[in-house]
């Protein structure tokens, strides 16, 4: 595990980046016998190893699982059985992972202590950009962070999502970083009234706007939300500006409190500077406009978030885009060492001290057919996953995850010193499936971003879609649904058929070789459609799942909807609809 340092000193974070990231091997090796040493008596590993905690019988006995494999024990816990069904350790609550996007509340056990390690990984990160990026350590970060009220097991353990986990370790004892790095006072960040905490993040960001040094949030599309919604508000943040009154609709305690401290008297002059840049007749390079001496906008822009780096680049105004770390509700994983590389070139360094990591491998002729890459059992060490190959990351934990899946492709880019660094794929997950054509959100990602370049000479924007299939008639099909954006203010939203219908058949084209032949050959799948909806209509979607226990920090548009209810709401904002008139070639 990472020993602990001073949070506040970025050599030291940098000199145990370089400690820890030298002595992969070593390290890998004592945090497993850690791990299996502390654990071999739990109920879990004590009926798989028969107390030989060895690494050999660990590889050779415990399975390799997923989420459904321990699903019983997390429930026997938060039913009121012992933790030492899993972990020697008490489990301090259980984390909401982001998968609540697709309305399944998966939980993940955390002990106090690998908590503590999460916050120790955060420092190492921002040492980083400390390291790279010029004048950012003379300002704050204006980072939009919200919680999602928490809720207790059967038996009283915490249910709180990773955020909320990280906010809510803020206490008076350690308060002092928070402040000495934020804008946002943490009473307004950790409101659980999103809309006026965000409204008020906002307004602390222009109040201060010349100590902002960077802006960012958890996830790309969590930025890009703030942006619309700083679009329908900016009106009413000028006046409360202009008046040094804050409307009267904000009534939660701890956003009156914590706008208190900079709302404090009439500021018609900022007010005036912000109206004026607000209602130019374009939006692009907002952020620059409006916080001129901010350096970068950092907010994670890998796997499913890469279709917004286009939107983000224009708001940014060519404001560096920073992916920092790498990580998931069940173990952090790595961190970017190289922050101002391209987005498209993020890769992240394993931090091998944060858990026990190995590999499965995945292969394309796996992928392509369909099959799981369990189904070969190619599993190795961190140390021994070789350039170019893809893998799945399987994670061992001090808080009871044993060779647990993460689930998401890994492509292995390089390393730094002895850890590899990983470029993010995607998910190991088919989004749309059809007859034999199984298409993988990686795949579908790509397929459209090659067309929505097609809308970029008409000053279009992509700013939000999804997917379904389409089995209604004898020949089903894929369905995509867009919602536009335009590049000027309030211009009027009318793509051109023709080039809508090239975009169905961009598609199509990007597919892989079976769905084309599907397709074309053998005429198993109709014709690609893509639905136009009204805008606004996500956010419609997004509130349906946040109803339903998601977060609004770690949501993440699913890019497939099975619901019946997701379904609906979407189709009731259909606006135009288009189907692809060329058939993709095959052979």
């Amino acid at each position: 595990m990472l020993p602990k340092f001073d949070l506040t000193d970025p050599k030291a974070s940098l000199s145990l980046l370089e400690d820890v990231t030298t002595n992969v091997k070593q390290i890998q090796d004592s945090i497993l016998e850690a791990v299996l040493s502390r654990n071999a008596h739990t109920e879990y590993l004590k009926g798989i190893l028969n107390g030989q905690v060895d690494k050999q019988s660990f590889k050779k006995n415990v399975p390799v699982v997923t989420y459904e494999d321990i699903k019983p024990y997390i429930g026997r816990i938060a039913n009121g059985e012992a933790s030492d069904l899993i972990c020697d350790r008490p489990i301090s609550l259980f984390v909401m992972s982001s998968g609540t996007s697709g309305g399944i509340q998966n939980l993940i056990p955390l002990t106090t202590e690998e908590g503590e390690q999460r916050i120790f990984f955060g420092s190492l990160y921002r040492s980083l950009l400390y390291k790279y990026v010029e004048g950012i350590r003379e300002g704050k970060a204006l980072t939009f962070y919200f919680v999602n009220p928490e809720s207790e097991t059967r038996s009283g353990i915490l249910v709180r999502t990773m955020i909320t986990c990280i906010l809510k370790s803020v206490n008076k004892t350690n308060s002092s970083l928070w402040d000495r790095l934020q804008i946002s006072p943490h009473e307004i960040s950790t409101c659980e009234d999103t809309t006026q905490s965000m409204y008020c993040q906002l307004l602390c960001g222009l109040l201060q706007r010349d100590n902002v040094a960077r802006l960012g949030a958890p996830f790309a599309s969590v930025f890009l939300r703030v942006i619309k919604f700083l679009e329908d508000h900016w009106q009413e943040l000028c006046s409360n500006i202009r008046t040094g009154r804050l409307s009267d609709w904000i009534t939660d305690a701890q956003c009156v409190s914590g706008i208190g401290k900079f709302l404090t008297a009439p500021n018609p002059d900022l007010a005036s500077l912000i109206e004026q840049e607000c209602s130019k007749p374009s939006w692009e390079a907002i952020v620059k406009r409006l916080w001129r001496k901010a350096k970068c906008v950092e907010a994670v822009v890998t796997g499913s978030m890469a279709q917004y780096i286009p939107l983000l680049e224009f708001y940014g105004g060519g404001l560096p885009l920073i992916s920092s770390w790498y990580g998931s509700s069940e173990c952090f994983i790595g961190v970017n060492v190289n922050p101002l590389c391209k987005p498209s070139d993020v890769s992240y360094t394993i931090i091998p001290s944060m858990g026990y990591f190995e590999f499965l491998e995945v292969k394309k002729d796996q992928k392509e057919a369909g099959r799981d890459p369990i189904e070969n059992h190619v599993v190795v060490d961190l140390v021994d996953v070789k350039i170019g190959h893809d893998y799945e990351p399987v994670v061992t934990t001090f808080s009871g995850l044993y060779r647990y899946r993460v689930g998401d492709v890994l492509r292995v880019t390089g390393f730094y010193n002895n850890s590899p660094h990983f470029r993010f794929v995607g998910r190991q997950k088919v989004v749309l499936s059809l007859h034999m054509a199984n298409t993988y959100e990686e795949d579908l990602l790509k397929a459209v971003s090659n067309a929505k370049l097609l809308l970029e000479p008409h000053d279009l924007m992509l700013m939000e879609f999804t997917s379904r299939v389409d089995s209604s008639s004898f020949v089903g099909h894929y369905v995509l649904y867009w919602e536009l954006g335009s590049k000027v203010k309030d211009a009027k939203l009318e793509p051109n058929r023709d080039v809508m219908e090239e975009c169905c058949f961009i598609v199509e084209e990007s597919l892989d070789p079976l769905y084309r032949k599907e397709r074309k050959k053998d005429k198993n799948i109709g014709p690609l459609e893509i639905k136009v909806v009204k805008p606004g209509a996500f956010d419609e979607l997004m509130n349906f799942f946040l109803s339903r226990g998601s977060s609004v920090s770690q949501y993440k548009t699913l890019r497939s909807v099975t619901s019946e209810e997701a379904v609906k709401i979407l189709e009731a904002n259909v606006v135009s609809e288009f189907l692809s008139q060329k058939t993709p070639s095959w052979g």
